[in-house]
Parts: C-alpha cells; sequence; structure tokens
C-alpha cells in the first residue's frame, strides 16, 4: 500500500488471454504501424490536443488503428436531456454518437466547457490503459488518474496533454485537497471522469470504490454518471486487454494488436443525483459501484429531468403502529358420541 488511493488487486498478466484466434501476423504489423502513425499525429498536436474536438479525434484515430470497436448508445444527449444508454445511436463502432454534445458530457455543457451548471462526475471500472481512449472517443472529459498513468507509455504523454488531473497516493495529506479540486471543476460546470477502483482488474464485475471523489459530487451538487467499460470478441467475454499487475505496456500492445474483433461495450447507467441530499458519499459510492460492477442499472438511481420535467420525489415510508395480539380463549372439547355399529353384510357369491 503506497498511500489512501492505492488498492491491491490480485488479477496477474496470466489473467489476460485471447477468446478468440490471433489475426494473422502481417495483419498486427499494420496495425502497429498504424497506431504509431496515431500516437505521432497526436503527440505533435501538442497543447492544441486539449481542445474536445481534436481529443475526442485523435482517441477515435488510436482506438481504430489497434482495430478495436466501441459499442454502446450514448449516454447523454444535447443540451440537458438524459438517455438510458440502452438506444442505438451512431458514430464508431456501433451506437456511440462522436457529435458535439453526444456521449457522457456534462448536464449542461459540452465535456471541458463550462457550463451554467455543475458538471457530471463519470465513475467507471477499470480494466485497461484502452479504458482511456474509449472515454475520450466518447467524450473528452477531465480525466482523474494516479501518478503512475503520467510515465505510462503513449498513453501518459496523451493524457498529460488531455489536461489529465494525476492523484498523488503516496500522500495522505493530498487527500482532501483532491477533493476540493475536484468539487471546483465541477462546481465550474467541467465534467471529471475517475476510476474508484484506484487499480485495474481483469472483469468488470471485480473490485470496489473508493469513496473520496464521491464527496467532492455532494460538495458541488454534481450528478454521478456510473458507466460500464465491458471487453468482448465477437461477443464471448475477453480478458485480453487486461493490463494488470505487473504487466508491461508492450506486452499489453502487443495482445491487443494481435486480438481479433476486440470491442468496448459503453454501458452508462441512469444519473444518480446527489445534489437532492437523500445519501452522504458512502450511500452514494455503494449506489455507484453496484451499478457498474453489476453491469445493470441500479433500480435505485433518479435519472436527471429534463427542462420543465418535474422531479420525482421519494415518497416517505411512515411507521406503520403495531396491533396488540388478540388473547386467545381455550376452547372446549366436546365429545362425540361413537354411531351405533352397523352390522356387516354378508358378501353374494
Amino acid at each position: 500500500m503506497n498511500g489512501p488511493w492505492d488498492v491491491w488487486s490480485d488479477c496477474t498478466p496470466d489473467c489476460a488471454a485471447h477468446a478468440l484466434p490471433r489475426v494473422p501476423a502481417t495483419r498486427t504489423a499494420r496495425r502497429g504501424a498504424a497506431f504509431a502513425r496515431c500516437v505521432r499525429r497526436a503527440l505533435t498536436d501538442g497543447e492544441r490536443m486539449a481542445d474536445p474536438v481534436r481529443l475526442r479525434a485523435h482517441a477515435a484515430s488510436l482506438l481504430d488503428a489497434l482495430g478495436v470497436r466501441i459499442e454502446g448508445a450514448a449516454a447523454l444527449t444535447a443540451g440537458d436531456r438524459v438517455g438510458d444508454g440502452s438506444g442505438p445511436g451512431s458514430g464508431i463502432g456501433n451506437g456511440v454518437g462522436l457529435g458535439p454534445g453526444s456521449g457522457l458530457g456534462t448536464v449542461n455543457g459540452p465535456g471541458l466547457g463550462a457550463g451554467p451548471g455543475p458538471g457530471t462526475l463519470i465513475v467507471l471500472n477499470h480494466i485497461s490503459w484502452l479504458d482511456i481512449l474509449a472515454l475520450l472517443a466518447v467524450e473528452p472529459v477531465t480525466l482523474l488518474a494516479k501518478r503512475e498513468v503520467g510515465a505510462w507509455p503513449v498513453v501518459g504523454g496523451l493524457a498529460r496533454r488531455a489536461g489529465t488531473h494525476f492523484i498523488d497516493r503516496t500522500s495522505p495529506r493530498r487527500l482532501r485537497h483532491t477533493v476540493r479540486e475536484v468539487s471546483e471543476l465541477l462546481g465550474s460546470g467541467r465534467s471529471v471522469a475517475v476510476f474508484p477502483q484506484a487499480t485495474t482488474w481483469c472483469t468488470a464485475d471485480r473490485g470496489s470504490f473508493r469513496r473520496a471523489t464521491f464527496q467532492a459530487a455532494l460538495d458541488a451538487g454534481a450528478p454521478v454518471r456510473p458507466v460500464t467499460l465491458h471487453y468482448t470478441q465477437q461477443g464471448l467475454p475477453s480478458t485480453v486487454a487486461a493490463f494488470c499487475g505487473e504487466d508491461t505496456f508492450a506486452a499489453s500492445l502487443r495482445r491487443v494488436l494481435a486480438a481479433r474483433a476486440l470491442t468496448v461495450r459503453v454501458t452508462a447507467h441512469p444519473v444518480l443525483n446527489a445534489a437532492d441530499g437523500f445519501w452522504d458519499r458512502r450511500e452514494l459510492a455503494d449506489r455507484a459501484a453496484r451499478a457498474v460492477l453489476g453491469g445493470r442499472p441500479e433500480p435505485g438511481a433518479v435519472a436527471v429531468p429534463g427542462p420543465g420535467a418535474v422531479p420525482t420525489l421519494p415518497v416517505p415510508a411512515f411507521p406503520v403502529p403495531e396491533v396488540a395480539p388478540v388473547p386467545e380463549f381455550p376452547v372446549p372439547v366436546v365429545p362425540v358420541p361413537a354411531a351405533p355399529a352397523t352390522p356387516e353384510t354378508p358378501a353374494r357369491v
């Protein structure tokens, strides 16, 4: 344990495995060359890559070069309307909208821009370095990541240029400052994406959520959007994208380049409205974890209403008074006289 947000995972590089036969070596080589070209273009963009449109385009190009598709509908439509993350859409792969105002952005404004209301705290499970590219391809929000991510090859450089805020998990004193910083970002209308598991796991149903960043949502009155990332190969669950334990980026990249029909599905669950004040950070984190790690919408989630909608408030449960038990009275037992015996009738032959 290196700090308050450091978590130990029992997943290792041995967890990463192909669900389908690898693609031919020639295709792997072509993917590698295309990926290298996309990385060079992204890095030469410099500070301009922080622009949401350019950032989304670079992330989508990198995934396309790797042969990785994205599935899943956009979580939020334009303006204040909230989708359920289940309907068809357009964009790369199947159903992810990449146009302005689509994706997992804020409730009141684009992903990196400041809107009139608070931004959205997007909480995701963490499996791979591909998670970052998948999220940015859907909606280029501000990322909150551990400091070690900044040292990752390729992804670290992209994350720094994208304006990622890095967490120093070795300093407990920085925890309160980080929560305040995230709260200020949300309050300014910017959406922030975090990985509350604090480490990577090989599947989408492992680990638990740390609660500190949920306090930032409560302080800012910001909605929380649970999102599940799930990797498949032709519909089969796959761990080939997992980047766990002592795995190296080079080894993980080789597996991804050789993966056949690798797809990341982005499932957006209904928004949890932290501004209602019904939950503390423990309850908010637990509800988000049940939605994300369970891979299905949390029944108790509250969708953010659209303009003019009347919010639905939970009906308080009133205590039911206890009814005094009815006393039992002894019931006398009356003997029933036996009927006279009937003579047997001889059987006829």
